[in-house]
């Protein structure tokens, strides 16, 4: 199968070949084979209606592209884009008449359309993806939902909370991070076929119905804009970076807590590596390859917007850089969902270490203060009061709840027989009991909530 331009009408000579090669794009924007296909069904459709088409042409060009699909992309190269593909190859299985197809059709608007359909079709991907990660951080909340742990500000161990709790922050990340997908869809899902190179077609195409048989909730308002425009992708790459950022930081905290100094959990063999010097080693590569690869797709995001930030109306060949950096976002994407997944539900919690953290360092703290409150002190007065009360225990090397209560009158008279009670962890943990709280009570709620919400 040769090469044909679609534009070689107006040009002498040949293109250079090393410009050639340099301009082509077929080597990845083959990913939109599927689309191009079905895109070109569908315009078919729409000469046929708008008469441009006899209805015995119309079938002819079906039965082409039916052969086109069925046969797949089969040439490494050769060709300058995946829809001069498409294009040449119809044309030799049905001769003069499927030149016809791209009657009142321009690739800006074939390209914009095909690069809707295939991230309209992304973003669903990653939204059943982060239902996965989401199922995953549930189910291992729901196998360790009595595991207490340190909670930190600042890397500093500040009040014990729950692992069940750890684990809904991140699905409370995730949840966002799948709305946004679905905010994203509505916006993607705007059809820009009918307009052509930048003025809109010359045909009376019924761009609705189009719309409507691809799948499209509406047709975009300005032709100009239609083709230029590239707000979709950018939006999809934030996503993905935003998406990033929250694996990122789960993928922080299990490196962290697998640690020998922390302690808390241990990767199972299966997603862990050794050293080929060190016998005793195991990595988290994982996690760190999760971390690491955030940055790549915030690349990804940073060239696509650089990219559009000069660009006169309407195309340029410039946003031919726009597919690589979607393309790579959404494979790395896909790729850190999935061994976050598989992460999850190879972790091992080592609980007494855990509990045995969350119950030193002073983390009940605040209790005390609040405690002090409820007794009727204003909690700046009761804030310095428990600061002297830590100062003290400190010096005498034992923890709050260790504290006599002679020692813990000497700060405050206001502190009675019952102040043990408040200090204790359980206590501790019991008394976070309003709505988003660490208690076990709305811990137990939260994880019911989140298991009903990716019903909807």
């Amino acid at each position: 199968m040769s090469e044909k331009n679609l534009w070689g009408g107006r040009f002498r000579e040949k293109a250079d070949a090393q410009f050639a090669e340099f301009n082509n794009s077929f080597r990845f924007d083959r990913r939109l084979f599927d689309v191009d296909v079905r895109a070109s069904f569908a315009w078919c459709a729409a000469l046929e209606r708008a008469g441009v088409l006899t209805a015995g042409e119309a079938s002819q060009i079906r039965t082409g592209l039916e052969s086109v699909s069925a046969e797949g992309v089969f040439v490494e190269s050769a060709f300058e884009d995946v829809h001069s593909f498409v294009e040449a190859r119809l044309i030799q299985l049905i001769g003069d008449v499927g030149r016809k197809l791209h009657t009142g059709r321009s690739r800006n608007d074939q390209v914009a359309t095909d690069f809707r359909l295939w991230i309209r079709a992304a973003l669903d991907d990653l939204a059943e993806l982060v239902r996965e990660a989401q199922t995953a951080l549930i189910e291992f909340a729901e196998g360790n939902r009595a595991v207490v742990m340190p909670g930190y500000t600042h890397l500093q161990r500040a009040q014990p909370v729950l692992l069940a709790h750890w684990c809904l922050a991140y699905f409370e990340m995730l949840a966002r991070d799948h709305e946004r997908l679905s905010e994203t869809r509505r916006r993607v899902n705007v059809l820009p076929l009918g307009s052509a190179a930048l003025a809109g077609t010359s045909f009376p195409i019924d761009r609705e119905s189009l719309a409507t048989s691809l799948g499209f909730e509406s047709v975009t308002r300005n032709s100009l804009d239609a083709v230029s425009d590239r707000d979709f992708c950018v939006e999809f790459l934030s996503n993905c970076s935003l998406l990033m950022v929250h694996l990122s930081r789960l993928a922080e905290d299990v490196i962290l807590y697998a640690t020998t100094e922390f302690g808390f959990i241990e990767l199972g063999d299966a997603i862990a590596t050794g050293s080929s010097l060190m016998p005793q080693k195991k990595n988290p590569d994982s996690m760190e390859l999760v971390r690491g690869k955030a940055g790549r797709v915030f690349g990804d995001l940073l060239g696509m917007l650089t990219t559009l930030k000069g660009l006169p109306l309407a195309y340029n060949k410039d946003m031919q850089e726009d597919k690589e950096a979607v393309f790579d976002a959404f494979d790395t994407v896909s790729a850190c969902l999935k061994v976050t997944g598989t992460v999850l539900r190879n972790i091992s919690v080592n609980k007494e270490r855990a509990l045995a953290a969350a119950s030193h360092g002073y983390m009940n703290a605040t209790e005390l203060a609040d405690y002090l409150v409820r007794k009727g002190m204003p909690f700046r007065d009761a804030h310095e009061v428990v600061g002297r009360v830590v100062m003290h225990a400190i010096e005498a090397e034992k923890e709050l709840d260790e504290l006599l209560l002679t020692e813990l009158q000497a700060f405050s008279h206001l502190i009675a027989e019952d102040v043990h009670l408040a200090l204790s962890l359980q206590q501790t943990l019991a008394s976070k009991s309003q709505a988003g709280g660490t208690s076990p009570t709305s811990v137990s709620a939260a994880l019911v909530h989140a298991r009903e919400s990716l019903k909807e």
